[in-house]
């Protein structure tokens, strides 16, 4: 959805948006050979600049700004924006846009339907890597029947991208029992900011947690959840969870300020994890304290200013529950 600023301030909302591809289709044949970008001034650690994080009664909230046409917006200033709690606005008392290290678990569908898009999202996978922040930290979660944590946190890219490809297709589709997992293992994380990516091509078929269940935990968590993926077109005989699946991940991702990135085929897909990870390093953070500090759930609305002649859209998470 997309509002014009003239007219009304911009909710925070998440919205699929394609960015634009490479001028050349990505390759994803034949082996990968990871290097990373180096440290930049940017990469310089910052205190607490997660998602959404309650730290001495201040809250920080990241935000992604883009214009109609998917492109972020670099250099917007403190002024430049305004932030509402249950329709009341709060001064913002810290603001940056540096790329802080983060703490990123990789969620990776191994179920049935893989089976023709493991190449590829094994190198969408190593092109997200590649382009992290060298202080990144990562786990690995793969999923099928079950989840199942094939790695720890570490920063060996290297490591993570061997056990990626000896994992083989096969099962059904425990999505939401992989995001929790994902979330709990967020709980020995490094770093403040906290990110989930999810690498499936449909929806769910297998987990014994709901889809209720799953939203209540995002909300309560610091997590922002991202996917990626392919999403093939369905007719009428297709399962229903699989048909469905895209909504379901993009509901949850808009939930913690994320999005889903829908690639249509195999060579978009690699682009588009190079996307997702300039996005993550070009968020806004902003800091405020609450002028009602009771422990309760809260709404955040982010809206932009002067712009009045700009159609920009801001990308944040919609809320949080405040800690007892």
């Amino acid at each position: 959805m997309k509002q014009n600023l003239k007219t009304a301030h911009l909710a925070v909302i998440v919205a699929a948006i394609t960015f634009p591809l490479l001028s050349a289709p990505a390759q994803v044949e034949g082996p990968l050979t990871l290097h990373r970008r180096p440290p930049s001034a940017d990469s310089i650690p910052q205190p607490s600049a997660n998602s959404i994080q309650i730290d001495a009664d201040t809250v920080r909230v990241n935000i992604i700004v883009t214009d109609d046409s998917g492109h972020l917006v670099p250099n917007l200033q403190k002024r430049n924006f305004q932030l509402f709690e249950d329709n009341v606005e709060q001064k913002i008392l810290t603001f940056s846009r540096k790329d802080v290290p983060a703490s990123i678990g990789l969620l990776f569908d191994t179920s049935q339907s893989m089976s023709d898009k493991m190449v590829a999202s094994r190198h969408a996978v190593a092109q997200f890597l590649q382009n992290s922040n060298p202080k990144d930290e990562f786990f690995l979660v793969s999923f099928n029947n079950r989840p199942d944590l094939k790695s720890g946190f570490t920063s060996d890219i290297e490591q993570l991208q061997e056990r990626t490809m000896s994992l083989k297709p096969k099962g059904r589709t425990a999505l939401l029992d992989a995001i929790y997992l994902g979330v709990a293992q967020m709980k020995s994380a490094r770093h403040g900011r906290h990110i989930l990516l999810v690498i499936s091509d449909g929806g769910d078929n297998q987990s014994r947690h709901d889809e209720t269940e799953i939203r209540n935990l995002l909300r309560e968590s610091d997590c922002q959840l991202y996917g990626l993926g392919i999403f093939a077109a369905h007719d009428a005989s297709s399962i229903t969870e699989d048909f469905e699946g895209p909504h379901l991940l993009s509901e949850l991702a808009e939930t913690t300020g994320g999005r889903v990135f829908q690639a249509a085929n195999l060579w978009e897909l690699v682009d588009l994890s190079g996307n997702l990870g300039v996005e993550l390093q070009r968020q806004y953070v902003i800091g405020y304290k609450p002028s009602d500090p009771r422990p309760d759930s809260r709404r955040i609305k982010v809206s932009l200013t002067p712009f009045n002649d700009w159609h920009l859209m801001t990308h944040a998470r919609t809320g949080y529950y405040t800690p007892q």
